[in-house]
């Protein structure tokens, strides 16, 4: 790696890397105000589902925004190494604040009906097209700013964007719920007013940060290594070709896909935006305590980005990369286990006690997997599984006899489900509920997460575990990127391997292991994908990724 020179940061320097992190972070808040609410939204715009259909639907519709990423990345990188770096994200940031804005707007379901959830994924199409043509211009920008050898800790900045997106996010719905938050009624109501139109809010705020970052990235220059370049008529004309046609530079984009940004973005949304998923829907810790230990967990976490990007500086940015993968795949199943036995004590006792079963005909069940969300999943298998995951139950399967309906063992007891089509399958479902759910309660299976058994300091220890690999992996890697393409295609080289490894192997997270975890009954299943991904990436990365050079 090149010397860190003793260089002091000037004042233009700092109003770079404020004003382009900034707008980045009111981006990042957009975009993950929808993940962060996706239990809500799935209430609000998918109605016709199970409840476990529900939630998978709304993170489907949270990844839909992930998917197109990459088209973005193409379209908006070809126009910053054309047209250059200030105005290409002067566009993405207004696309994604109206879009934003615009959801706070849209009737739900029972309103409008099936043009709610294509109104809906129609304006995360548009926030995912944004976002693809944001990272990619404003790391290039703060990189390009960057004196020699201080480049990985200069974009480092631009890296705890995402993370402070998130935490913003997070604050902001905190603030509407405790606002909002009835304490005459009973707890299961006392959001009754947010889960109805409160979530709104946070959509709406969207409109005041829109205008800031707007303001404040007029104010900025052209990155003058851009300048310089077109000065000298060293630009490319055509990026696209020059990037994806030409072997050496596509097989550096290949390179940084899968022995880099995949293994990545995996960890990202795995440690910060998983982790909450997992104590809200899994765990069922109260949303509001889960939202503020994952804010206290990314606030002590943050400098650390700024200090991996140091650090690349001085030894390397790639094996920092790596070592972050490495300890994840190691790590992650313990300490997801460990999430659950600290923040909820009593239903990791009742699994281990009272083991839940659903013996059925396999033929009978399903994964509740339908991205039209036309297909009603009614068999009894489907019924047992969606009641057991709406209330957070792990289960495992077992095969029964050719034909059979589903029969849910418990503590000894058998408790027959129904098929909805059934035609007395009111009294049917009312039975089945009734009887399960006081096996359930028999069994000590919780409602939710005793606020008292909660072990808040270990919760908060594991959360910033996996916040710390967060910053290992991220922070260094904006700078690494920049460094492997050369500066007249960079923007459009470097932003297709980020935005695929984030928007599709990371977007689609979530989504991918709620979807294994319900298919499986097993909850801590679905981190098989993040595992798998990240030793594939350290694997690729150790072999075929060399330390670029700063140009």
């Amino acid at each position: 790696m090149v010397s860190a020179t003793k260089h002091k940061m000037t004042r233009e320097e700092k109003k770079v890397i404020f004003a382009s992190s900034l707008g980045t972070v009111f981006e990042w808040y957009d975009f993950y105000l929808y993940g962060t609410l996706a239990a809500v939204i799935g209430k609000q715009f998918f109605t016709g589902a199970t409840p476990a259909a529900q939630f998978i639907f709304s993170l489907l519709a949270f990844a839909a925004g992930f998917a197109v990423r990459p088209f973005g990345a193409i379209i908006f990188g070809r126009l910053g190494d054309l047209a250059g770096r200030k105005y290409t994200f002067l566009i993405t940031i207004i696309l994604m604040g109206a879009s934003t804005v615009l959801i706070g707007f849209l009737p739900n379901y029972s309103t409008i009906g099936i043009m709610a959830p294509i109104l809906l994924i129609t304006l995360r199409l548009i926030q995912g097209l944004a976002l693809g043509g944001e990272y990619g211009g404003a790391a290039t920008y703060v990189g390009e700013h960057a004196p020699k050898g201080r480049r990985g800790e200069y974009t480092s900045w631009i890296q705890i964007t995402a993370t402070l997106g998130l935490f913003l996010a997070i604050l902001v719905i905190l603030a509407c719920r405790l606002g909002l938050r009835d304490h005459s009624v009973e707890p299961a109501h006392m959001d009754d007013a947010f889960n109805s139109w409160g979530w709104r809010i946070p959509f709406l705020v969207s409109a005041l940060l829109l205008a800031i970052s707007v303001w404040i990235r007029l104010e900025l220059n052209e990155s003058p290594v851009f300048v310089k370049m077109k000065k000298e008529n060293k630009g490319s004309k055509t990026p696209l070709k020059d990037s994806f046609t030409k072997w050496p530079n596509l097989k550096l984009v290949i390179l940084a896909l899968f022995g880099l940004t995949m293994g990545q973005a995996v960890i990202w949304y795995g440690g910060q935006f998983y982790a909450l998923l997992f104590l809200t829907q899994t765990v069922r810790v109260d949303p509001i305590t889960a939202n503020l230990l994952v804010a206290l967990a990314l606030l002590l976490a943050t400098p650390f980005f700024i200090f991996f990007g140091w650090l690349s500086d001085r030894i390397g940015r790639k094996w920092i990369i790596l070592t972050g993968c490495l300890i994840a795949a190691v790590i992650y199943f313990p300490t997801f286990k460990a999430l659950t036995h600290f923040a909820n004590p009593a239903l990791e006792q009742a699994v281990a006690t009272s083991p839940v079963v659903i013996k059925s005909d396999p033929a009978n069940c399903s994964s509740q997997f339908d991205p039209t969300g036309g297909v009603k999943f009614t068999s009894s298998c489907d019924t047992a599984t969606s009641f057991l995951a709406k209330r957070g139950v792990p289960y495992t399967k077992q095969d029964g006899e050719a034909g059979s309906g589903a029969v849910v063992l418990i503590a000894g007891k058998e408790i027959p489900s129904y098929d909805q089509t059934d035609a007395n399958a009111k009294e049917l479902g009312a039975k089945f509920t009734a009887d399960l759910g006081g096996a359930l309660n028999e069994a000590q299976y919780p409602l939710t997460a005793d606020p008292n058994a909660i072990n808040y300091p270990m919760v908060l220890l594991l959360l910033w575990i996996l916040v710390m690999l967060v910053a290992m992996v991220y922070g260094p890697i904006a700078a690494l990127l920049i460094d492997m393409f050369p500066m007249k295609i960079r923007y459009t080289s470097m932003s297709l391997p980020y935005h695929i490894g984030n928007g599709w192997f990371g977007g689609f997270l979530p989504f991918i292991v709620f979807s294994i975890v319900v298919a499986t009954g097993d909850v801590y299943s679905g981190l098989w994908y993040p595992v798998i991904i990240a030793l594939i990436t350290l694997v690729i990365g150790a072999l075929f990724i060399r330390e670029g050079k700063e140009e």
